[in-house]
């Protein structure tokens, strides 16, 4: 699958690495930005919800909406403490 057919939805914690994105080929949108262009995205179900309908990727912070995404089998990168700490880790042990 090419950048270009991927469309991402960026949670509101994480408004603007969508810009990021959208910069290196892919489709990026964010919550914030489209609550401000009038979308009623002001629930998790809301969002989730959006990024079904639209066949996004979700990227969130929210436990509980990655919950949610792997409930429903919507595809979800849930950026956790788990998640965090792999990273830390993995640079960790490059040193």
């Amino acid at each position: 699958m090419s950048k270009k057919s991927l469309k991402i939805l960026v949670d509101e914690m994480d408004d603007g690495m969508d810009e990021k994105l959208e910069k290196i080929g892919f489709e990026a949108y964010s919550v914030k930005k489209l609550r401000t262009e009038g979308l009623n995205l002001h629930t998790d179900f809301s969002v989730i919800s959006y990024a079904k309908e639209n066949n996004m990727i979700l990227v969130t912070r929210d436990t509980e909406n990655g919950e949610a995404c792997s409930e429903n089998n919507i595809p979800c990168i849930l950026l956790d403490n788990d998640e965090i700490f792999k990273i830390v880790l993995n640079k960790l042990n490059q040193f």
